[in-house]
């Protein structure tokens, strides 16, 4: 039976999204690869990114995938129990919040760009393959994993908009993109000073 939307099914998915986010790929995978702590070496962050300077790109690789899932999986899940946009919503949200805030390891999380790929994909697999596609074009061209994020959240609500009539999913997007620049303030900093690092260095 599928849930309608209530202020307890919101809790319930936002939640149950919420704890699957709070696994971290980064920090599981250095931990069974015996790699420095993504939270405390390199750039400090537990993402792909960092993973792929402490071990290289087999460790990245297993890191992004991981990340990516979880805002996958648990949009794909509340698909599977409701119809109502905005509870689906809610539960991808949860997910990227769980990875910015994982109450498993210390509210010390990443800046969620791999998970929020993720919930884009489980929301509109074309949307998230425009996402994915802007990512590393921008990445392979300028080599600086946070310009590629930067410039694809801010033109995925437009990639919504054009190819969706869900209002709910623009504005759901809208607010991840919004949470997402203010998780790389420091990066937006770097980035207008010419400091920023490069990806792999």
């Amino acid at each position: 039976m599928f849930l309608e939307y209530s202020v307890v099914n919101a809790l319930l998915l936002t939640v149950s999204g919420y704890l699957l986010g709070s696994l971290s790929a980064a920090i599981i995978t250095c931990k069974v690869l015996s790699l420095p702590d993504p939270r405390s070496t390199g750039s400090n962050n537990p993402g792909a990114t960092n993973v792929l300077r402490l071990g290289g790109k087999k460790a990245a690789a297993i890191t992004l995938l991981g990340d990516m899932s979880k805002g996958l999986i648990a949009v794909l899940l509340a698909r599977l129990v409701t119809e109502d946009s905005v509870l689906i919503y809610l539960a991808g949200l949860g997910a990227f919040l769980g990875h910015l805030f994982p109450v498993f390891f210390h509210f010390k999380g990443g800046k969620g760009v791999a998970t929020a790929l993720g919930v884009l994909m489980g929301t509109s697999w074309i949307v998230g393959l425009l996402a994915i596609a802007t990512w590393l074009a921008i990445a392979l061209t300028f080599r600086i994993s946070s310009l590629a994020a930067l410039i694809t959240f801010t033109v995925t609500p437009f990639y919504l908009w054009m190819t969706t009539a869900n209002d709910d999913f623009v504005v759901g997007s809208i607010i991840i993109s919004m949470l997402l620049f203010w998780r790389h303030k420091a990066n937006i900093r770097n980035l207008l000073q010419g400091t920023e690092s490069k990806i792999g260095r």
